[in-house]
This record gives C-alpha cells, structure tokens and sequence, in this order.
C-alpha cells in the first residue's frame, strides 16, 4: 500500500477541504482520466482497491498514472477509552482531494475497455468521480 517512507512529523492536524483544486486539475499524462467532483479523503487501501482494474485493462500496452498520494496521517484513539491522555497513535494514510482534482490516468488503452476499467475504479472510491478525455 502507498505510504511515505518518512515523515517529519507523526501527526498532523486535519485540514480543511473547502475550495476547488488548483493544481492537478488538467490531463498531464494520459488520455482518458478520472476526475474529483466533491471533496474528501481517500485512504491508500482505496487507492489501491481503484488502482487493480486500472493495471490489469493497461497490462499489455497501456500505461498508467496515480495522481494523489496518501501523504497524511489519520490517527484514532483505542474503543471505550477515556478522555484525555493526549492524540491517538497513527491509524492509516489519506490523500486528501478537492474537487476537479485528476485521480487516475490512462493511455494507450483503447477507449471502450478504458471506460469500462475507470468505472470498476468509480465504484471503489468514497467520493463521486467523472471520466474525461483529452481534447486535442
């Protein structure tokens, strides 16, 4: 799974998603993406869980590109405990994604099984996504 090897600090404070993404808001790679349209988290199991489709529709000639990365941690304190005692350990990695952020790219796939792989991806993440394509 996708995590940063390291971190300069263990816990971060949640940050705010209000807004629309101002950087990778545009096709970079790729031909046919996935795009953002409401914010959230995605945890790295979730990108992982979209990334599988991805990979097998691009396995022969294809190629593919994830555009976030779970670079936040998300910390939980232990069921039933008390108040207090400080912040809870490290629990798991988010990305956290602003709408008309670019999550996944395709390319060389042809259209039809590209459109079919970033729908099975679709359904794999928490937030509501589109398909777009490159205008030339």
């Amino acid at each position: 799974m996708l995590m940063p090897e390291r971190v300069k600090w263990r816990k971060q404070h949640r940050i705010r998603t209000k807004g629309i993404a101002t950087r990778g808001n545009t096709l970079a790679f790729g031909d046919i993406g996935l795009k953002a349209l409401e914010p959230g988290w995605i945890t790295a199991r979730q990108i992982e869980a979209a990334r599988l489709p991805l990979t097998q529709a691009a396995h022969k000639s294809g190629k593919m590109w994830i555009r976030i990365f779970p670079d936040r941690p998300v910390t939980k304190k232990p069921a039933e405990t008390r108040m207090g005692g400080g912040k809870g350990d490290p629990e798991f990695w988010v990305a956290i994604v602003k709408p008309g952020r670019i999550l996944f790219e395709l390319e060389g796939v042809p259209e039809k099984e590209a459109i079919r792989a970033l729908e099975l991806a679709q359904d794999k993440l928490p937030i509501k996504t589109k398909i777009v394509k490159r205008e030339d």
